[in-house]
């Protein structure tokens, strides 16, 4: 049940990492996520359309290139395959984006940084978040809730190219299939 939790935890984490626009760069970084008062840490890796979320019990490899997610639990060697939303991924930076307001300055991770209430739209739908933005070249280094219910950041930020097997499935992994719930 906790690694299932933990699993979905991670689905939704790799969610926030696309709506904060941060595909625009190549980077490995530490991160700190909150939610519902638990903090949870892990590992981050994005190169263009491609994301890896590291966390202590689950791996999920986001490919909006082959339109797949892949959750990863790397004690049982098993893997899930799940359909790639692309309406939850802008096509460029800053895609959806209809309104960002500066709140204030801020230090994140030792760094300037300026903070922002961000507005997003996706269809009928809108959605603000705070977000903070390096003052050195605009980097999203954190995401919040307005209410603060939950937040993401990054800590030791590495620029440049990712290793591409990071972005696959490794070998000797077997995929498994969620079993149908009863009545559907």
């Amino acid at each position: 049940m906790m690694k299932t939790a933990r699993a979905g935890w991670t689905v939704a984490l790799a969610g926030i990492v696309w709506a904060a626009g941060v595909y625009a760069y190549d980077f490995s970084a530490d991160m700190v996520m909150t939610h519902g008062g638990g903090k949870q840490t892990g590992k981050i890796f994005v190169s263009g359309e491609k994301a890896r979320v590291e966390t202590q019990d689950t791996v999920s490899i986001s490919r909006a290139d082959r339109k797949v997610v892949w959750i990863l639990m790397p004690g049982q060697k098993t893997y899930m395959e799940m359909a790639f939303q692309p309406g939850s991924v802008p096509v460029e930076k800053d895609a959806g984006q209809i309104e960002k307001v500066l709140v204030g300055k801020d230090i994140v991770d030792g760094k300037p940084a300026s903070k922002y209430r961000v507005t997003y739209a996706a269809g009928k739908e809108k959605t603000s978040v705070f977000q903070w933005f390096l003052e050195s070249d605009g980097f999203p280094v954190k995401t919040e809730a307005l209410d603060g219910s939950w937040s993401q950041e990054y800590r030791n930020i590495k620029r440049g190219n990712q290793p591409a097997d990071l972005f696959e499935i490794p070998a000797g992994y077997s995929k498994f299939s969620m079993p149908a719930l009863p009545g559907r």
